[in-house]
């Protein structure tokens, strides 16, 4: 499976920006799903949605695997992405 870009959306047993702690196998049950990629946890607003993201449980961790989609604004973000100006990615 090959993606727009790919990398860990979550790591097991690291402490996150909000604190939080995530266990390992937490999302475990949305192995193989495929959810909205958004920008900034935007849903609220439809154009936040970028594409799309295909999760994979990886040593219970949560590896995606990211798609955009052909919006003027997630072309945008997929060049700052490919420029390296942006190299996070967050589960929600």
């Amino acid at each position: 499976m090959k993606g727009d870009f790919s990398g860990w959306a979550t790591k097991a047993n690291l402490k996150c920006s909000d604190g939080l702690t995530i266990e390992p196998d937490a999302f475990k049950h949305q192995d193989k799903t495929t959810v909205p990629l958004l920008w900034s946890h935007g849903h609220q607003d439809p154009d936040n949605i970028l594409g799309h993201a295909e999760l994979e449980n990886r040593d219970g961790s949560v590896y995606a695997h990211a798609f955009f989609n052909n919006s003027p604004r997630a072309q945008h973000v997929k060049e700052l992405v490919a420029h390296g100006d942006i190299k996070w990615l967050s589960i929600w």
